[in-house]
Formats: structure tokens, C-alpha cells, sequence
């Protein structure tokens, strides 16, 4: 059971939480829809950080949607996944040895969209824990 009742309003039980505010819906819901797609990073590499971040940041509902999947990494999404796991076991104060891996692998552009999509997942992952929003 979730801390608040779910609104009517959402198309998924994270959104139902949101919708008490609509406008910080529409805005969650909007940044969301750009950081996950196809950018200087593939959605499906963003999609494996999701997973290794959700196994950490205490959401059922985030954790439900499946766990990473390593045999299927390329070199980009090791090294993506890895500082992931790196941010969450120093929550968030990872090392310069740690965070110059990724000038060696990525872009300027491509750093940054991490570090953003991260910093987004992260925030919805302990608001769906905070709300206690279970697996489905």
C-alpha cells in the first residue's frame, strides 16, 4: 500500500503519486520522456543504468521492471553501468579516478546526459521508495 492514495489521474502508479500536483506531473513526466529516449546515449543503455540503479535506490516498483543484464553490455554500457554502481556505493561522491573513466569512453555531451539521467532516476526511484510504491 502506497503512503497516499493514488490519484485518479496518471497512466502508471508513479504518475497517480504525481498527479496531486500537475504541474510537477507534466514537468517530471516531460523531462523523463527526453531523458530516456535516443540521444548521444542509446535508450537502451540509459534503460541498463535504470535497472542497476533501481537494484540500490530502495524502489519495488522500480526494481520489478527487470534487473540489469551484463551478458548483454557492450564496452559503453559497462562502463556507464559501472560508474552507476560506483555513484551509488559512494552516494554521489565519487572519485576523480572513478569520474576520469568516463572522459576516456565518453563525450563531453555523452558525460553529461549520464550524469543528468542518472541524477533524474535516482530522484524518481526514492520518490516511488519514499511513497512505498510496490511491485505490480
Amino acid at each position: 500500500m502506497t503512503l497516499i492514495p493514488l490519484h485518479e489521474t496518471g497512466e502508471t502508479p508513479f504518475q497517480q503519486l504525481l498527479a496531486y500536483n500537475q504541474d510537477i506531473q507534466a514537468a517530471w513526466a516531460q523531462l523523463g520522456s527526453t531523458l530516456e529516449k535516443d540521444q548521444w546515449l542509446s535508450a537502451k543503455l540509459k534503460e541498463e543504468v535504470r535497472r542497476t540503479l533501481a537494484q540500490k535506490n530502495g524502489c519495488e516498483y522500480c526494481k520489478a521492471k527487470g534487473k540489469p543484464n551484463p551478458a548483454d553490455y557492450d564496452e559503453k554500457t559497462a562502463v556507464c553501468t559501472g560508474f552507476a554502481e560506483a555513484f551509488l556505493a559512494s552516494k554521489g561522491q565519487t572519485s576523480a579516478s572513478i569520474t576520469a573513466v568516463l572522459k576516456d569512453y565518453l563525450s563531453d555531451a555523452e558525460i553529461s546526459e549520464l550524469l543528468a539521467f542518472i541524477c533524474f532516476t535516482t530522484a524518481s526511484q526514492y520518490f516511488g521508495a519514499l511513497m512505498q510504491l510496490q511491485a505490480q
